[in-house]
């Protein structure tokens, strides 16, 4: 088992290192200067070439990229912001408990839901609630983040007024935008709970416990859930990078100062510092979330354990 995870943390460094040069290369080709964007249409061009000389935007791709990866591995620095002329890192620390509080409760909201609500479709199979069931999961899936996001708004904070429209300081503030960002993880998750739970419940081993005489909730919860699981483990920790990613617009829509945010505002402002940092500390966190993820699959699947040992 050390084996397995020493070999997935080793997995991580090509990976971020992947993420770090495409980010950087697409912000090196994205038309526009930094340097115009940052010091505004009112500054001399001396003022201009002297920020581009000072930033190295000056140099070539692969002597900015190396500086770039030589500052982040040796040094552990990001750079500072154009913008604020703060480390980025500051402000990412600053800004991620937001982001990390958002993509939490919609994850949790969205196994909170899938997972009951997939069981019991494939307990009851072509019942009303089967049917209603997986019609609200097809609508799920079909909304986009920002649309449902901006009918939330419209329904509950202003014809209704029972929820505020933004912030994500009180528990009624995380409701609206948790909701919108969890209602595609909802759907994802029920859709494969209640696939997994159908071939299981058929398998051989579990029409010999049926025929043994065990009653309907000892075979469900006791010997066909636990296998029913493996693959929804796998993928709630791959919406769990989804929500993180999708948290961009959800924090836009509802105000709430995270990553998403900051990572918008950052690239209408060609600040290519904060963009790359938000990105790879992004990638990160997905990265060591999908790390925890594998590792707890190997505790629920004995056959993985078991190659590692």
């Amino acid at each position: 088992m050390f084996k397995y995870i020493i070999r997935r943390v080793l997995y991580l460094i090509p990976v971020l290192l992947g993420v770090a040069f495409c980010v950087f290369t697409l912000l090196y080709l994205t038309p526009g200067d930094p340097a115009k964007m940052v010091l505004g249409d009112q500054a001399t061009e001396s003022a201009i070439q002297e920020f581009r000389e000072r930033e190295g935007l000056n140099d070539p791709f692969l002597t900015r990229f190396g500086t770039y990866i030589y500052r982040l591995v040796f040094k552990g620095d990001l750079g500072k912001s154009y913008a604020s002329r703060s480390p980025v890192m500051k402000e990412l620390l600053a800004a991620f408990p937001a982001t990390l509080k958002l993509g939490a409760f919609a994850i949790v909201i969205a196994i909170a839901i899938g997972i009951p609500c997939g069981i019991i479709s494939a307990i009851k199979q072509y019942s009303l609630f089967d049917t209603i069931t997986m019609i609200f999961a097809m609508i799920g899936l079909s909304m986009p983040v920002f649309w449902l996001g901006l009918l939330l708004i419209l329904l509950f904070s202003v014809k209704l007024r029972w929820l505020p429209s933004s912030g994500f300081d009180t528990f009624k503030a995380m409701i609206l935008p948790s909701v919108a960002l969890s209602a595609q993880s909802i759907s994802m998750i029920t859709r494969m709970t209640r696939s997994s739970m159908l071939e299981v419940i058929r398998a051989d081993y579990i029409r010999t416990v049926r025929a043994k005489g065990q009653t309907e909730r000892v075979i469900i919860w006791d010997h066909a859930l636990r296998n029913a699981l493996l693959p929804v483990v796998t993928l709630c920790g791959l919406q769990f990078g989804h929500l993180m990613s999708g948290a961009l617009l959800t924090e836009s829509i509802f105000a709430i100062p995270g990553l998403g945010r900051l990572m918008v505002t950052s690239i209408m402002a060609r600040d290519y510092p904060m963009v790359q940092g938000a990105v790879l500390f992004v990638a990160s966190a997905i990265s060591v979330v999908n790390l925890l993820v594998d590792i707890l699959y190997a505790y629920v699947d004995p056959r993985i354990k078991a190659q590692y040992k």
